[in-house]
């Protein structure tokens, strides 16, 4: 049986960390990891089922039910945290979602909206509430984005995906230039396929297909939630305090070919 929080760590001891999308998949490796590195983890997503059984795992971390489409929401959330805990030192921009996949001409204008409003928005928003409390103090912000923001995939029919993958890069680069002199880093993780319930409900779903996925990636394998996970530690961490507005693909290699 694993424990969550047996080993603590030194890395983020006494930090406050705020992960969007923190009840599953990519969001809650990084959450188990940064509670392993000595962190206060607050975790937010809209499903409350979810955070709560999340929480109970990883020993009863705190948690904030949040949708990142609504603005009181994301101000509920943020609030919470420092009435909880006094300030927040680290924001993981992680929440996203992937459209049916279909052509461009296909799209209806509210499929289009809505996936640019959880994939880009909601980064928006967490950033924009964040900011203020992290001026006190210093901060690092850390923007999940996608190697589909790097460059493009044949057949691959997600095109509000793709625009909002790609706006949070040069997003990452434009806040970090602008909150640098109020020592808040901004750094950007572009991930390609990860195994995630998400991934695996929509294509990692046979052995065939997940053999096919594997060998689009150089290094041959499918990506992990802990691939991720360490990425964005090193991100969170004073390990990378001299670095802000950076891009680091943890693709296996795909964007690359």
């Amino acid at each position: 049986m694993k424990i969550y929080g047996s080993v603590i760590g030194v890395r983020l001891k006494k930090k406050v960390a705020l992960i969007t999308g923190g009840s599953r998949g990519i969001g809650k490796a990084v959450a188990e990891l940064f509670m392993k590195e000595g962190a206060q983890v607050v975790i937010t997503s809209k499903n409350q089922k979810q955070l709560q059984q999340t929480a109970k795992e990883m020993g009863n971390s705190f948690f904030v039910v949040g949708d990142v489409r609504n603005e009181n929401d994301v101000k509920n959330v943020i609030t919470k945290t420092i009435k909880k805990f006094g300030r927040i030192d680290i924001l993981v921009n992680n929440v996203g979602v992937l459209p049916k996949m279909k052509p461009l001409d296909k799209i209806t204008e509210k499929e289009w909206n809505e996936i640019i409003d959880v994939n880009l928005n909601g980064h928006f928003r967490f950033t924009k509430y964040v900011i203020p409390q992290m001026k006190k103090n210093g901060g690092s912000i850390i923007n999940i984005s996608s190697d589909a923001g790097l460059k493009a995939f044949e057949n691959f029919y997600a095109d509000a995906y793709v625009a909002a993958k790609a706006a949070i890069i040069l997003l990452t680069k434009s806040w970090a230039l602008e909150y640098a002199k109020n020592n808040i880093r901004v750094n950007c993780v572009c991930a390609a396929v990860v195994d995630t319930d998400m991934t695996r409900n929509l294509w990692l779903n046979t052995k065939e297909k997940r053999q096919i996925t594997a060998a689009e990636h150089p290094l041959g394998r499918i990506g992990t939630g802990v691939d991720v996970a360490k990425a964005v530690l090193y991100f969170a961490s004073d390990d990378s305090s001299w670095t802000t507005g950076a891009i680091l693909p943890v693709d296996g290699g795909v964007s690359i070919k």
